[in-house]
């Protein structure tokens, strides 16, 4: 899978539509009639969601308007007579930043995130931050991209924000 490569997540639902999802999104599921299965869930570290009647539903990879689709194919196999399903995404993944910046870690994605936002989210530069650059790896990239940041470099969820050191 190449997050990379998706429609960044925006606040219009044709955005939604077409974002990718990926390990720790959650989603909220709704069947109408069966308030058992309705409910929020995550995807897996394996990319599956788990869905009483359904089982284990592929979600990574797939938009939310697939991922209805699969489960309300497996509900019809079941016990449910024509269900009407409905996904939306309840939260992003998180995205990751590290280096020079005061508290690194793992973070909330937010809409409209920039680099900026994301060290200020993590407390700052440190003293020694190379404040010209940032190391960014978007989520399932295999390798980092430079970005200057002077520029406003949009974050997405999943991405590893890297913060370097200066030398003086």
């Amino acid at each position: 899978m190449r997050a990379s490569a998706q429609t960044p997540p925006s606040a219009s639902s044709s955005s939604a539509e077409s974002y990718i999802l990926g390990p720790n999104d959650r989603i909220r599921l709704k069947v109408y009639g069966e308030p058992d299965i309705t409910g929020e869930y995550e995807v897996s570290n394996s990319g599956q969601v788990s869905i009483p009647l359904a089982g284990h539903i592929k979600a990574a990879g797939t938009t939310t308007r697939q991922l209805e689709k699969s489960i309300a194919s497996a509900l019809a196999k079941g016990i449910v007579r024509d269900p009407r399903v409905n996904v939306e995404i309840a939260q992003y993944r998180p995205y990751y930043i590290l280096g020079e910046v005061k508290k690194s870690g793992e973070y909330p994605y937010r809409h409209g995130l920039t680099v900026l936002d994301a060290v200020a989210s993590a407390g700052g530069f440190t003293y020694r931050a190379n404040e010209n650059k940032v190391f960014l790896r978007r989520a399932g990239a295999g390798v980092e991209e430079t970005y200057p940041l002077d520029a406003p470099v949009p974050v997405y969820p999943g991405d590893n924000i890297r913060i370097p050191e200066r030398y003086f």
